[in-house]
């Protein structure tokens, strides 16, 4: 079985859960990295992530583990790599940096035969995909693909499930983010006032381009959804609140849990329903886009409701890359080009 030949540039939190998850399985191997970083310190970061639960070494400058030899090569921007020498399959830009279609393209001029982003696009792409949203509309020709975001992930998801057991009018979320790489520790003058704030000391309020591509994959919710962030100080697991108001009247939160329900019955690796207390730190290490908590829902005023849905920002999206990668395989071999 030939496998999926895959480079990844930018070894950072998404980027080491892809290869962490690469090992899970025999179909991917992991065969260049490109990041600016020392490989002794990525080897370092890699390891500390799993807990020491994972079995890759450093020989060299190759990263060694069952998945086979990954070549650590210094590199910090697409067209940096000669990712045809390495026979490349699939390029993943983890920088979140490089997000327009003409940086991706220097990624498929270089030698890869897919591109995809660790994250919304910066301007255009072939496909976002997003499983059980956009997964039966791609194409074999899609080049530069993205999975969205976590939080487009799970509000798209939800919007979707309501909307087709209920309808709505319009819905507004706000996703309760941890915070993030780019944020500073102290207090330091950066491009943005709030974000110029210390992410480990301050609840930062910031936006989100999550409504904005929602609406795109979604033309008929356009107009009819409106967002905003919260970058809080917690280091992983992060919670989407969202209000929706409902078409239908008179719901009861037993019928929004079964619609929910129904739904993970048929994507059980995407959707999860929990009925416990949790909170953020129980979600760390969660596969899935959705973790719906059944206890926080609520609905007023007949139609009004409000649900909390967790997700592991950086370790479910980084899952979400590798099933698109499997996805695309499946649809060459069955185009014959595999």
């Amino acid at each position: 079985m030939d496998k999926i030949r895959l480079g990844i540039m930018g070894f950072g939190e998404i980027g080491r859960h892809l290869y962490r998850s690469c090992l899970e399985d025999d179909k991917i191997e992991v065969v260049a990295i490109s990041d600016i970083g020392k490989p002794e310190i990525l080897h370092y970061l890699l390891v500390s992530l799993t807990n020491r639960q994972i079995e890759a070494k450093l020989e060299g400058n190759y990263l060694v583990s069952k998945n086979g030899r990954a070549r650590m090569i210094p590199g910090a921007a697409p067209g940096t790599v000669p990712w045809d020498a390495f026979g490349v399959d699939y390029v993943v830009d983890a920088t979140g940096i490089f997000r327009s279609r003409a940086e991706m393209q220097k990624h498929l001029d270089a030698g890869a035969k897919r591109v995809i982003l660790s994250t919304l696009p910066g301007d255009d792409a072939d496909r976002i995909f997003i499983t059980s949203i956009t997964d039966n509309r791609i194409t074999c020709s899609d080049q530069i693909i993205s999975p969205g975001s976590s939080t487009t992930n799970a509000a798209i998801i939800m919007l979707k499930i309501l909307d087709e057991a209920f309808g709505f009018d319009y819905a507004m979320l706000s996703t309760i983010h941890a915070y993030t790489a780019d944020q500073p520790l102290r207090d330091t003058a950066g491009y943005d006032f709030r974000r110029s704030r210390s992410a480990v000391e301050n609840i930062i309020p910031n936006t989100t381009p999550s409504p904005e591509w929602i609406q795109k994959i979604m033309p008929e919710y356009r107009g009819r959804i409106a967002g905003t962030a919260l970058n809080v100080p917690v280091s992983a697991g992060s919670v989407l609140d969202l209000t929706t108001m409902l078409k239908t009247t008179n719901i009861n939160v037993e019928e929004i849990h079964k619609a929910v329900e129904k739904k993970a019955e048929e994507y059980p690796d995407i959707i999860e329903v929990v009925d416990d207390p949790i909170v953020s730190s129980d979600v760390i290490g969660n596969r899935h886009s959705v973790i719906y908590d059944k206890m926080a829902t609520m609905v007023t005023k007949r139609r009004m409701l409000k649900t909390l849905t967790w997700y592991h920002n950086t370790y479910a999206l980084a899952l979400r890359i590798k099933e698109i990668m499997l996805k695309y395989d499946e649809c060459d071999k069955k185009g014959g080009k595999k």
